[in-house]
């Protein structure tokens, strides 16, 4: 960009770590040679499901945004704890992860953290000081109550043979779709609820 832009790319520049006094009379960069691409491609997939991992579980067990939890990690053969080791500082950037801690085949599992399992490693985020219990489970109830509404009148709407003579198969299987959706948000309430016992 230097010669369509020099006074930003000189400010940018001077920011940066770099020899000499000005971009001007910098020398050339060198392009950085990669040797096994695939590989590097592998490490990045790696990593970047885990985070999505992290990030998704944080979500589901409403963390607050900017708390930072402890995140630890275990691999299944040692390539995988080694990407994990060299490129952890993600985790902190990309996952608000406190510290992270990479565990031996030999270690024992964490308890009272919900995991997720991603690439053939156990990805573990320990939320004991992260979420107000209290609030949670007051939240959960009531989405319990909202669940249990419309599961009953959705398997009420269901076992009215009038609706299932009159309705389209269509709208019969939509609403049996939903039905099964709701069931399964009830389930994962109701697990939700058990974990946060464990706190």
């Amino acid at each position: 960009l230097h010669p369509f832009m020099p006074f930003v790319t000189e400010h940018i520049w001077q920011h940066l770590p770099h020899e000499g006094d000005s971009i001007v009379v910098a020398k050339w960069p060198e392009a950085l040679k990669f040797d096994d691409l695939e590989g590097a491609a592998r490490q990045m997939e790696v990593m970047m499901d885990a985070i999505k991992g992290i990030r998704n579980m944080r979500a589901e067990m409403n963390v607050p945004l900017g708390k930072k939890a402890e995140v630890i990690v275990a691999p299944t053969d040692e390539a995988l704890a080694q990407t994990v080791a060299d490129h952890s500082d993600y985790f902190v950037t990309l996952a608000w992860a406190e510290k992270v801690t990479i565990l031996g085949a030999d270690d024992p599992k964490p308890e009272n953290a919900t995991v997720t399992v991603v690439n053939g490693m156990e990805v573990y985020l320990l939320l004991k000081d992260l979420i107000d219990g209290e609030k949670e489970r007051e939240r959960i109830a009531k989405e319990k109550i909202q669940m249990e509404k419309e599961i009953s009148r959705l398997e009420g709407k269901l076992s009215n043979q009038g609706f299932l003579a009159k309705a389209p198969e269509a709208v019969v299987a939509k609403e049996k779709e939903k039905l099964e959706e709701y069931k399964q948000k009830q389930q994962a309430l109701l697990e939700r609820e058990a974990f946060l016992e464990t706190l």
